[in-house]
């Protein structure tokens, strides 16, 4: 049975040459020259991968992929950007919104088959390992992008399961590890990325932090607040002239069920388990 593909795109020609290489790859391809009606048809047709263009005549392909990897119903499905924008900005802005891979414009037949082969591969090991969602963002080193991609990260844990208590607790432990990424682990260098992915699992939502700096040793961390003492840390703060701060760390492990890092310390994962269902009472006799 032919795997199904969504193209939206407004060149008509390079739209028709797409759903012929694509029926090549045993795809059954639906074609679409605008995109206003591209979420909803994900929605009810659930295709295998969505081939969309950027710069489309009455949308933006910022905005439908951005719905639909905000959709919980269409989360999973695999977004590979297509199109002409090449600039730095556009590509962190497609990542920012989930696409699950950015192919400039003009690529050959090799290209798309290793995007597509990448992101259905990527699908599948999700689906395989029980998620039910992920969508991995990737932003500058500013907190004002931080911002903007923690009120995405709201948005997707009010439809998670989780109570409103926990969908704070977790965001609030997302901003202070993102902070720490931006300030401590790639040293405010605004063009180093800090890389967020958010996944739900059938028991927890799993959000892993990581930055591009060299990462520390979480043993020695004269600075930061620790759980025997919570306030020390401050003189040192004030000797070596940092900000009054430093609760970070200590703060998120009592927000989140599980906080692990990597052995370099340059990744965090917090984890939150969704509240017990709780069991139907007994009925009288």
């Amino acid at each position: 049975m032919a795997r199904t593909a969504l193209i939206v795109e407004d060149d008509e020609t390079l739209a028709d040459l797409l759903a012929t290489v694509l029926r090549g790859m045993d795809f059954s391809p639906t074609v679409m020259y605008a995109g206003a009606a591209a979420a909803q048809w994900v929605r009810e047709n659930h295709p295998d991968v969505v081939l969309l263009d950027l710069m489309l005549p009455d949308i933006s392909g910022f905005d439908i992929c951005e719905k639909i990897k905000l959709d919980r119903e269409t989360n999973l499905t695999p977004i590979i950007i297509a199109t002409a924008l090449t600039h730095h900005s556009e590509l962190l802005r497609g990542l920012r919104v989930g696409a699950n891979y950015y192919l400039t414009k003009p690529f050959n037949i090799d290209q798309l088959q290793f995007a597509v082969d990448q992101v259905i591969a990527k699908r599948d090991e999700l689906i395989k390992s029980g998620a039910s969602g992920e969508v991995s963002f990737e932003l500058k080193s500013d907190t004002k992008y931080l911002a903007e991609m923690n009120s995405m990260i709201s948005s997707l844990l009010l439809f998670s399961g989780l109570t409103n208590d926990q969908v704070y607790h977790l965001g609030t432990a997302v901003r202070e590890m993102g902070n720490n990424a931006i300030e401590w682990g790639n040293r405010k260098q605004v063009d180093q990325p800090v890389s967020i992915t958010y996944r739900i699992d059938p028991e927890k939502i799993v959000i892993v932090v990581r930055d591009n700096g060299s990462g520390f040793d979480r043993e020695d961390l004269p600075h930061a607040a620790c759980e025997d003492d919570p306030v020390s840390h401050l003189e040192v703060r004030e000797q070596k002239g940092l900000r009054m701060g430093g609760f970070g760390i200590f703060m998120t492990r009592g927000l989140v069920d599980e906080m692990k890092y990597n052995e370099k310390g340059n990744e965090v994962t917090l984890i939150k388990h969704f509240a017990p269902k709780q069991s139907p009472a007994p009925t009288s006799p």
